[in-house]
């Protein structure tokens, strides 16, 4: 059962709210899904001083997002005497309400470590007095578990999208955040494979990457690979099959990977965390996905809008069915330049 307030009483403590804590402790990918309740619940306590609570992963991305006025990265401590010490500042702290969007038992047991007086506590925790227990919410899609929890708490009801539009003008758009600043020039596709140490079941090929760059120049489509250091060696694989591609793993820092995203024609790769960040940067893309994925929990949604291609055996997804969706959303033209 999920309990949640009326409209009026709602609006009362929404206004009283002072000082409120967000918790997220995932990967990049999932904070950044979480962004998205992050900027409802700043829309919410327009007046109050938000804090994060996070991890170094995130910490970089969070400190420039313009939901958090302060943000804290030691949210996973290990030691026993370290868990103690980030309770104690909790409880120091005297937040009017915490919003608990990791809803893991580390989380919980720090608001049980807060007990006998915790502060009000948005989440999936018994006993939390805007507690969001719904028995599916481990079957939803993230942005749909937080829209509901949030709809608990009194937050509004309606669909959450991911959005890291406002990178480019909290940065003032400098120049390196341009494709031209990798010698960009043009349309251009972002390629996001996985590792070749991935399951073959929940990867393209290699090969078929190389071979999709190579149809994709041949159209005056520039190929850009991103990735991190586990995509260096398809990265350079295909940027041996195909020179007119741009191989670029590792070499953008994580503005200038969204800024690069932003302005592409398409991104196609792997579940990987880059294509929800390519997803809430507002391109188009195209997904591979395994079909023992649960689609609704895991695809990326963008407002540019998302293509999952599904099979077994992802590297069985032949590169023309590819190709064909790339026609058809009129990245690739039928004049070849090459």
């Amino acid at each position: 059962m999920i309990w949640r307030k009326s409209a009026a009483s709602s609006d009362d403590e929404t206004n009283s709210v002072k000082r409120v804590l967000v918790i997220q402790l995932g990967g990049l990918g999932a904070f950044v899904l979480a962004l998205a309740a992050a900027k409802r619940i700043r829309e919410a306590h327009v007046g109050a001083r938000i804090t994060l609570l996070t991890t170094e992963a995130t910490k970089e991305l969070a400190e420039k997002a313009p939901y958090f006025d302060t943000v804290e990265a030691d949210g996973k401590p290990t030691e026993p005497q370290a868990i103690t010490k980030l309770i104690s500042r909790i409880r120091t702290a005297k937040y009017d309400v915490v919003y608990d969007l990791e809803g893991s038992n580390r989380t919980s047991n720090y608001f049980q470590g807060l007990r006998p007086w915790p502060p009000k506590w948005s989440g999936p925790t018994p006993g939390a007095s805007y507690a969001y227990l719904d028995g599916a919410r481990a079957q939803m899609h993230p942005l749909d578990r937080y829209a509901a929890q949030l709809a608990a708490a009194g937050l509004g009801d309606e669909p959450l999208m991911a959005d890291v539009s406002w990178v480019r003008n909290v940065l003032r758009d400098p120049p390196r955040l341009s494709p031209n600043y990798f010698g960009i020039t043009g349309p251009y596709i972002v390629l996001l494979p996985r590792g070749s140490n991935a399951d073959p079941s929940r990867r393209w090929d290699d090969a078929k990457y190389a071979e999709l760059a190579r149809r994709a120049a041949a159209h005056g489509v520039t190929p850009v690979v991103l990735g991190g250091a586990e995509e260096r060696p398809i990265g350079a694989e295909i940027a041996k099959a195909e020179p007119r591609a741009k191989n670029l793993v590792t070499r953008p820092d994580l503005f200038q990977t969204i800024g690069l995203m932003e302005r592409a024609a398409f991104a196609v790769g792997d579940d990987v965390d880059l294509m929800h960040i390519a997803a809430a940067a507002g391109v188009p893309c195209l997904v591979f996905l395994s079909t023992a994925a649960k689609l609704d929990m895991s695809a990326p949604r963008g407002r540019g809008g998302v293509v999952a291609l599904t099979a077994a055996v992802v590297s069985d997804l032949p590169v023309e069915q590819v190709e064909r969706q790339l026609r058809n959303c009129g990245v690739l033209r039928q004049a070849a330049t090459a």
